[in-house]
């Protein structure tokens, strides 16, 4: 759901000056064919050694990627991190985090 709600975003999100993906646990091959599957529009990025997602703070102690959401601002700081994530409504929480962050929207 969460995939899906990003997606579903995609065009609003894509009017910041911002670049997104997710990561996950999981292998390559599985976040490939999870990203085809649901016509993931961003990537999905792979951190099976769990240290990128170790190193952040969110692996759970099952050893998966909590649902977070980190905004890194330009100078490479973590402006916010969204603990609370909703699934379904993951791509409407992103855009209004980033007009709350006052990201610069693009120009067209």
């Amino acid at each position: 759901m969460e995939c899906k709600s990003l997606r579903d975003s995609d065009q609003e999100i894509r009017g910041f000056n911002v670049n997104y993906f997710m990561i996950s646990t999981d292998t390559l091959a599985d976040n490939r064919a999870f990203a085809e599957k649901n016509a993931a529009s961003f990537p999905i990025l792979s951190d099976v050694a769990k240290s990128v997602t170790a190193a952040f703070g969110a692996l759970s102690e099952s050893g998966y990627a909590k649902r977070w959401t980190f905004y890194i601002d330009p100078q490479g700081k973590i402006a916010r991190i969204d603990r609370d994530v909703a699934p379904q409504t993951a791509g409407v929480q992103l855009v209004q985090n980033l007009e709350q962050l006052a990201v610069p929207r693009l120009t067209r």
